[in-house]
């Protein structure tokens, strides 16, 4: 369903592409689509078998042109496939992208047009990989106010199930996540919404609570989140000035200039990245796995400086 998805998406971008007056080669098209030139030619063909008159011509001036006074027939999309089309293109930052989604909602009927408003309301961020399908369900409990069940994976590949009154997805650090509340746990909680594998039916409606404040509670929830591995790292800088450089991270003052930073992450790569993001002195608690790694990364750029010291 995702690719099919993925493809209904790329097709309305042909099309928004296409009703430009002009002719465009098919290297140019895959470069803007970011497929390749024989994904072209078979979305050309898609087009073509769903009525679209799409005219190619051949030789080094050939190209794609959209046939002049033609009518032009809607992309075969139930509901929720609409919907999702509208959510993938809605959260891809580019021009051709926005001229496609304003495309779709001209042709969708008001119900859908609402859901894909309640997609816009309750998703916060930029494009990041998820399933339409199950972004679909999570925001339509949000819009509901229903809990949400779901079995989530955690990071040792285990399933735990919950239950959880559904409030906001919100995109960080190249992921999106889920914030709501726990009813199990009787406490706001964030998962990783690629984690999430919803199960129907949905759980009964809930009165909304005061939605916290998402910045300060995804860097808390971050932090502590279960992660592979967590970082505890005493910063030499202001708690305002390594806050605004890591801002998925817990920040604590312990001092007019220096400060506690604590992160997790799925690798010690990635909390090196982010230790190298904070341009001011540090010194590092745990894990050892992290020392570890930071004393292998030290050496390689060691040995970069004295090649190019003796080159």
């Amino acid at each position: 369903m995702v690719r099919m998805l993925e493809t209904s998406a790329r097709l309305l971008k042909l099309l928004s592409l296409l009703q430009a007056s002009r002719d465009w080669r098919g290297p140019d098209l895959a470069e803007r689509l970011g497929v390749t030139t024989r994904t072209v030619r078979n979305d050309v063909e898609r087009l073509r078998n769903l009525g679209y008159p799409v005219h190619a011509t051949s030789g080094v001036a050939g190209g794609y042109r959209l046939g002049a006074g033609a009518t032009l027939p809607p992309l075969l999309l139930d509901d929720d496939e609409a919907v999702a089309v509208a959510l993938s293109l809605s959260t891809q930052d580019s021009e051709t992208a926005e001229r496609a989604l304003k495309k779709l909602e001209q042709v969708l009927p008001s119900r859908l047009r609402h859901r894909v408003g309640a997609l816009q309301e309750y998703t916060v961020g930029t494009a990041a990989e998820l399933d339409p399908a199950v972004t679909v369900q999570i925001v339509n409990a949000c819009r509901a106010r229903e809990r949400l069940r779901f079995d989530y994976v955690k990071f040792d590949g285990e399933q735990d199930r919950r239950e959880v009154e559904p409030y906001r997805l919100v995109h960080l650090r190249g992921r999106w996540y889920l914030v709501g509340w726990d009813v199990g746990r009787q406490d706001w909680r964030t998962f990783r919404a690629d984690r999430v594998r919803p199960r129907v039916p949905n759980g009964p409606r809930f009165t909304p609570r005061d939605l916290p404040d998402l910045e300060a509670h995804l860097a808390k929830g971050l932090a502590t989140a279960a992660w592979r591995f967590r970082a505890t790292v005493t910063v030499h800088a202001p708690a305002e000035q390594v806050a605004a450089k890591v801002p998925a991270a817990l920040v604590e003052a312990t001092g007019e200039s220096s400060c506690r930073l604590t992160a997790g992450a799925d690798t010690v790569e990635m909390l090196a990245v982010y230790l190298g993001m904070l341009g001011c002195g540090f010194s590092v608690d745990g894990p050892p796995e992290l020392v570890h790694h930071l004393g292998k990364v030290a050496d390689r750029f060691r040995e970069a400086i004295d090649t190019a010291s003796h080159g």
